[in-house]
């Protein structure tokens, strides 16, 4: 089952639907989200952060199951925390401070691993890359830019260059207010919204600007098609533009430059985006408290769900886990038992915590699901083995294996370049090709 999950910027909580019937499944209470402060961990549960007033110098993220409307785990960062969001497997929690600060915590254990200064001006957008390689940022001092992983956790690297970040792209004059990153790991493109009207297409391989779309209003909120001919542009004057990513729009069109069409139905500001692949479907959420479904091809409206109160600021599509089942009566067993969930986010990091322990292995994500165990989530597996051979036998043992880790680690590195290579060959063929057919001004059948 594929579930819509909408919040709202006032204390109206969480709606949940059946996608494809708009069945409400549950209601979760009590629930303030900033925009983009809503995520779904591991497809496990859901966290928001929580920002009931704005002027205030603390906030709180909050965990809720699938099967419990109330919420289980509060969690109280050192700052208020905007946008959250988790990498696909759900290892990793990473949060956006207000004062630019971004932190990154591991899922299972809680432990805050990382904390950077990322922005000048506090955080807006978080969003990964379709491999959890890259971590891109938005902020609300108009800069946007792409964070590697394998970089945080490298201490050798980082102490060895000028800068945390891989791209700075800082072409906008005002906040970003969306980010959203194509296919591809490094060599995907990425599509930035800001509050100047504008939104710009950036190549990840190349490290340079594509494309600046002017839109007749300030977009909010934007959304990729699975195919990624075109995107889609929620606007404050309550229309979803859609935008050519590889042709121009023809002679006729009314609103400029690579803007092939509009929908219009909300009556407000369209405030968030989604998409379903399956089906097709393109979901919008708007400042008039709806979400509506729309076909994508025909862009008529399928089904109109209404939160139950304020605007709607962040949707989710969502395949929760099998093993999870929205039954509102499960709440005295749940009790019983305790929370399945992890435990909460450290305020702060650990001083005890020695580099090696908190170097998490990116290679280990794909076991996550198959345990809530933290030693399936970090280097402790590996340092436990160690320990072990230290134990059974002599220091030479310990030694040995670690040599072969570093073996290992360096055959990980070499087969990542050559896979690096692989892409960026690809991708430079491509963007050729769609140059080409630009210039040359052939259509490419991306126009509605």
């Amino acid at each position: 089952m594929e579930v819509v999950v909408a919040s709202s910027s006032i204390d109206g909580g969480i709606g949940c639907w059946d996608i494809h019937t708009g069945a409400e499944q549950l209601r979760y209470k009590t629930c303030v989200s900033p925009p983009h402060g809503l995520a779904c961990v591991g497809q496990r549960f859901l966290a928001s952060s929580q920002l009931r007033d704005p002027s205030a110098n603390s906030g709180c993220i909050l965990y809720w199951s699938w099967s419990k409307p109330q919420v289980e785990v509060k969690s109280f960062p050192s700052e208020p925390i905007q946008p959250v969001a988790a990498n696909r497997e759900g290892t990793y929690i990473v949060g956006g401070g207000v004062s630019g600060d971004i932190y990154l915590w591991e899922v299972a254990t809680g432990r805050q691993l990382r904390k950077w200064n990322a922005h000048y001006r506090a955080v807006t957008c978080l969003v990964f890359s379709d491999d959890d390689s890259l971590l891109i940022s938005g902020s609300e001092d108009g800069s946007v830019k792409v964070w590697s992983l394998f970089m945080i956790f490298d201490d050798l690297r980082r102490q060895r260059s000028d800068h945390l970040y891989e791209h700075n792209f800082s072409e906008h004059t005002l906040r970003v207010t969306d980010i959203v990153v194509g296919y591809g790991g490094s060599n995907a493109i990425i599509v930035s919204a800001s509050a100047d009207r504008t939104c710009k297409v950036w190549s990840l391989s190349k490290g340079k600007l594509l494309r600046n779309i002017v839109f007749p209003s300030i977009i909010d909120a934007i959304v990729l098609d699975p195919g990624e001919h075109v995107f889609y542009a929620g606007s404050r004057d309550g229309k979803i533009y859609v935008a050519a990513l590889s042709a121009e729009s023809t002679s006729k069109s009314n609103y400029g430059l690579h803007i092939i069409n509009s929908l219009s139905n909300h009556s407000k500001a369209v405030t968030c985006l989604a998409y379903c692949a399956r089906g097709n479907l393109l979901l919008s959420g708007s400042d008039d408290g709806m979400v509506r479904v729309w076909d994508a091809k025909t862009h008529n409206i399928v089904r109109v769900l209404k939160h139950a109160k304020g605007p709607v600021n962040n949707i989710l599509v969502v395949r929760p886990e099998l093993n999870f089942n929205f039954r509102p009566n499960s709440q005295a067993s749940s009790r019983r038992h305790g929370s399945l969930l992890p435990p909460a986010l450290d305020k702060y990091r650990n001083p005890t915590d020695e580099d090696a322990d908190t170097t998490t292995l990116i290679g280990l994500q794909s076991t996550c699901r198959k345990s809530m165990d933290p030693s399936y989530f970090s280097s402790h597996v590996i340092n436990n083995q160690i320990k072990e051979l230290q134990q059974q036998g002599s220091s030479a043992a310990a030694e040995m294996e670690m040599e072969r880790l570093k073996l290992e680690c360096t055959r990980s590195r070499q087969m990542i370049q050559q896979w690096k290579k692989t892409y960026e060959n690809l991708h430079q063929f491509c963007v050729n090709e769609l140059l080409d057919s630009d210039q040359a001004g052939i259509p490419n059948g991306n126009s509605t």
